[in-house]
């Protein structure tokens, strides 16, 4: 009985825009199990993307309002629920499992459970989950690394975090993953996943200045890593800062072939052979291994290149910059985030 309350649960998360395909293993549902309570689970399979209040939810569940909101309020704060305020009522909808749910076992992460999601990753649930477009991330460029007139503000990380109000910085739930796992390969900070919004709230465990959050996204690109954001217009809430060779979403390009996993800047880096002496900085600072050695000098896959700008911000002779892509190859993100589920399900097939 207990593997039909998450093999419903595994269902229900599947038909979120996000994804969470099943797999011939079933190892979903020994992830599940790792995560959630079977009592739990029966509750969450419930859920769909639709706002619902507890009331509801008991309705459907066939218990009392109480126990519902008691179970509601323990499921948000594990991360399996989302939980906001309309209107002065509280309301709840399931979490996508990436971004969501794993990423609120960063406290949680163990060896077992950093395998689990591993093993799922590598039998169809990156595919599932990162192939569909529009990808779930957007690299937006560092800064100072393309010219200013071309950054729209959905690219300017730096001005939504002076425009937002309260801060807060977790553990990299990639880097912490890979640690649990003994696999890390790579001695970037732990401590640099930055969220913001511009929503005044009572502080919390890991708030921090908007001073610290600039610096600690100065921090990262100093150190060479991608500033991945949410893929929208409005409502950017995050700032994950990635390295090639934790980050799932980049393993979509480095690893497993999915070069749609994360929606690339509307920048191409191009280096100017006449001065690049070849030292290597932008080859070492590339997260994506798309710029290679020819003839003693450096060179840009451009097929390769998401636009993040590191190889110009680390080179000393500048011979390096980032070029806005034609017109006929831009992109832009849908509007918000509303907008990017209903479009996410029907390019899924789900709408």
């Amino acid at each position: 009985m207990a593997d039909n309350a998450y093999s419903a649960l595994a269902d229900a998360l599947d038909r979120l825009p996000n994804g969470f395909p099943r797999t011939e293993s079933n190892v979903e549902i020994r992830l599940l199990k790792k995560i959630i309570s079977e009592s739990d689970a029966d509750i969450a399979s419930l859920l769909s993307l639709t706002w619902e209040p507890p009331a509801a939810i008991a309705v459907h569940a066939g218990i009392s309002v109480e126990k519902a909101a008691h179970r509601l309020s323990a499921m948000a704060e594990a991360g399996v629920v989302w939980r906001a305020t309309k209107d002065g009522k509280t309301l709840y909808r399931l979490a996508p499992f990436i971004v969501g749910i794993y990423e609120a076992q960063v406290r949680s992460m163990d060896h077992e459970l950093a395998y689990l999601v591993a093993k799922y990753m590598a039998k169809g649930g990156a595919a599932g989950i990162m192939g569909p477009l529009p990808a779930l991330h957007r690299v937006v460029p560092a800064a100072g690394s393309a010219d200013a007139e071309w950054i729209l503000p959905y690219d300017d990380v730096r001005a939504i975090i002076l425009s937002s109000k309260v801060f807060s910085v977790t553990d990299c739930i990639c880097r912490v993953q890979m640690d649990a796992l003994r696999r890390r390969a790579c001695s970037f900070a732990l401590h640099n996943c930055l969220s913001f919004s511009t929503v005044e709230r009572p502080a919390l465990p890991g708030d921090i200045t908007r001073q610290q959050a600039l610096a600690i996204l100065d921090e990262a690109e100093e150190a060479g890593l991608v500033h991945t954001v949410s893929n929208v217009v409005e409502g950017v809430s995050y700032v994950c800062n990635c390295c090639g060779c934790c980050c799932g979403i980049l393993q979509g390009i480095t690893k497993l072939g999915l070069a749609g996993s994360v929606a690339c800047a509307n920048y191409l880096a191009s280096i100017d052979p006449e001065e690049c002496t070849g030292c290597g900085t932008c080859r070492e600072r590339c997260q994506v291994g798309a710029i290679e050695e020819r003839d003693g000098i450096s060179a840009v896959l451009s097929d390769k290149c998401i636009g993040c700008g590191l190889c110009v911000t680390g080179c000393a002779r500048k011979a390096v910059r980032l070029r806005r892509k034609p017109d006929a190859a831009l992109v832009t993100p849908p509007v918000d985030f509303q907008a990017w589920e209903r479009e996410r399900l029907r390019n899924r097939g789900l709408a």
